[in-house]
């Protein structure tokens, strides 16, 4: 009786197994790989953050952020402007930023969203000596932001508005690839 229900479950087995392949099934395999058709639309830019955010009134926002980089310094750089003399006193009156870039020159280089990459170099937002030379993980992106912004030529105009008194990631990022920090 054992015997007989072992080769009746092996019977059934082969039966299922031959009866569910095919040469058919090799048509409907479904791909795991992405699909790139159908059509892509630019959302958002945030080359350098917060400049996005503190530039661009609400209603240019949508307009700005389909705008290719090429043509953002154009269309925007004066309403930056306008943005950052309203922000800042110090360029209102002529001063310049510690870069020793004055309103017009700032905003331009601001208007046009894109992180430049230095090649040759060490590639930092901003460490005292290289300006926009990309952008590391550690580098204090906001702050260094204020301090053009707010801090006027020497850094000490404004030192409550120059400073988000965010000193560091929350946890040590990585000394190798993702070099993101582990999530908590």
């Amino acid at each position: 009786m054992m015997k007989n229900i072992k080769i009746l479950a092996l019977v059934l087995t082969v039966s299922l197994m031959t009866f569910n392949c095919s040469k058919d099934d090799d048509n409907n395999v479904k791909s795991n790989a992405p699909d790139f058709s159908g059509t892509y639309v630019q959302e958002d830019q945030m080359g350098r953050p917060a400049v996005n955010t503190v530039f661009v009134a609400s209603a240019d926002k949508d307009t700005y952020n389909i705008t290719t980089p090429s043509s953002q310094n154009a269309a925007f750089q004066s309403k930056f402007e306008a943005n950052l003399l309203a922000l800042s006193p110090a360029y209102a009156n002529g001063g310049t930023n510690a870069l020793g870039q004055d309103a017009a020159t700032f905003t331009g280089l601001l208007a046009t969203d894109v992180l430049n990459v230095s090649l040759d170099g060490k590639t930092t937002f901003f460490d005292g000596e290289n300006v926009l030379t990309g952008r590391a993980l550690a580098d204090d992106v906001i702050t260094v932001e204020l301090l053009l912004i707010f801090g006027g030529e020497d850094f000490s105009e404004n030192p409550g508005l120059s400073n988000d008194n965010v000193d560091a990631n929350d946890k040590t990022f990585l000394t190798s690839f993702p070099y993101l920090a582990s999530p908590h």
